[in-house]
């Protein structure tokens, strides 16, 4: 008798894919950890700070070493115009430091002064304002020179963000609601910037604009019919300038006149390219040696690249995208449409300008001649960057546990100095105890 059996031997266990695994313990932690960090009341309010104290020192570093040949060839000084942006940099940290302390209900009163005074600045730039490299933008007081239209980003961000909020029903806003006045006071404000030649500046008030009508909703023909009118009168504006013509042109193929109209645009690309990953060093730029144009304001990231490399050009990119990230969570986190608007504004502003200027420098876009924010040389455009991130930290106050938090960590370093000496009013309270 056979002793075999018709039993088969079981089949192997199919391994699980590891897909669908769940996380290790270490992964886990760490993925705890992170989304404990996020649910802080107070990260919104330190990611700004951080991210604004790394971009204004690196910018003070970068127009050091930019603007040193060029400002000794032109005051004597290789440090004049660090010296200048350092001024302004010390009085932009004031001025954000006062808006974190501001009320609530003065920044929807202040957009409609700040957007009066800057239109009546702009009139006065276009009837009596200095004329540069084709462009008439700066009014001269003297020992300064004021560039209206960097307020008038701010003015137009507050005076919308109120509009709208205002006529808030339930909850909701109407974006028909846009159309009068906002839509006509955009139109005026960037018709009166682009009178002067400024055309980086009417974009990015378009940018300002068009947040706005993210917000709200509005549907995507009402996107499409927007941006049709706008890119016809870009095209316009493109074709009756022949220095913009110019610059279309040397965007498409700037070597085909590096020596001309894509200069800039060569040198620029020359400069990135000789970094590398790491740099050339820190003050070593070759190309601010009076062969790249503005190489302190407009073109500063090209010099950024060359000195620290694509490492730091990333930095950069990133602590953007963190100071965006940061102005989105404020949007989203406080339960006020006032706040939601005008944060999503400011956003649209700060980083869209940035992406433009960066964009402009990879030859990815035409040169616009804008600065890059808090980096660029320049107080006419930090001032109002600065006032417009103090805004957002005092919404960061606002967010759920944020205020109690803030109670809880007491008094920062200015106050406990002032309290040491005898000024502060920790003192005065626990004496009165």
């Amino acid at each position: 008798m056979s002793t075999t059996t018709s039993e088969q031997p079981p089949a192997p266990e199919e391994p699980r894919p590891r897909a669908t695994q769940e996380p290790s313990g270490w992964a886990r932690e760490r993925l705890g950890a992170l989304r404990e960090l996020l649910d802080k009341p107070l990260t919104t309010y330190y990611l700004i700070i951080g991210c604004v104290t790394l971009l204004l020192a690196l910018g003070l570093m970068m127009v050091l070493s930019a603007s040193s040949i060029e400002a000794m060839h032109k005051t004597g000084s290789p440090f004049s115009w660090f010296i200048r942006q350092s001024l302004s940099a010390a009085l932009g940290v004031v001025v954000m430091w006062v808006c974190t302390r501001l009320p609530y209900k003065f920044f929807r009163w202040a957009g409609y002064p700040l957007m009066a005074l800057s239109i009546v600045a702009l009139i006065l730039v276009l009837a009596f304002g200095r004329s540069e490299l084709g462009a008439q933008r700066w009014l001269d007081l003297g020992p300064i020179f004021l560039q209206p239209s960097e307020p008038a980003k701010l003015g137009l961000a507050l005076w919308g963000a109120d509009l709208l909020a205002r006529r808030a029903r339930a909850g909701r806003i109407e974006w028909r609601h846009m159309l009068i006045p906002l839509m006509p006071g955009t139109v005026i404000l960037a018709t009166m910037v682009m009178l002067g030649s400024d055309l980086g500046t009417t974009i990015v008030l378009f940018m300002i604009f068009l947040a706005l009508l993210w917000v709200v909703g509005a549907p995507v023909k009402l996107f499409g019919g927007i941006l049709s009118l706008a890119v016809l009168a870009a095209i316009i504006m493109i074709r009756v300038e022949p220095y913009r013509m110019a610059r279309v042109s040397s965007f498409l193929d700037p070597w085909a006149d590096a020596q001309g109209a894509g200069y800039q645009a060569v040198q620029g690309q020359i400069a990135m390219g000789s970094g590398g990953w790491f740099g050339l060093g820190l003050g070593s730029s070759r190309q601010k040696w009076s062969w790249l144009p503005h190489g302190e304001s407009d073109f500063i990231f090209a010099v950024l690249g060359e000195e620290l490399g694509l490492m730091g050009t990333l930095l950069v990119v990133a602590l953007f995208g963190l100071l965006g990230y940061a102005g989105l969570r404020v949007a989203s986190r406080v339960n006020d449409a006032f706040v939601r608007l005008v944060s999503v504004a400011v956003v649209a502003w700060i980083v869209g300008q940035g992406l433009v200027n960066m964009g402009a420098v990879l030859s990815v876009l035409p040169i616009t001649g804008i600065p890059l924010p808090l980096v660029s040389y320049g107080g006419s455009a930090l001032l109002p960057t600065l006032a417009a991130l103090g805004m957002l930290l005092s919404f960061a106050k606002r967010e759920p546990g944020a205020r109690e938090a803030l109670a809880a960590r007491g008094p920062g370093p200015a106050a406990r100095g002032l309290s040491w000496l005898g000024l502060g009013r920790t003192t005065r309270r626990r004496d009165r105890r």
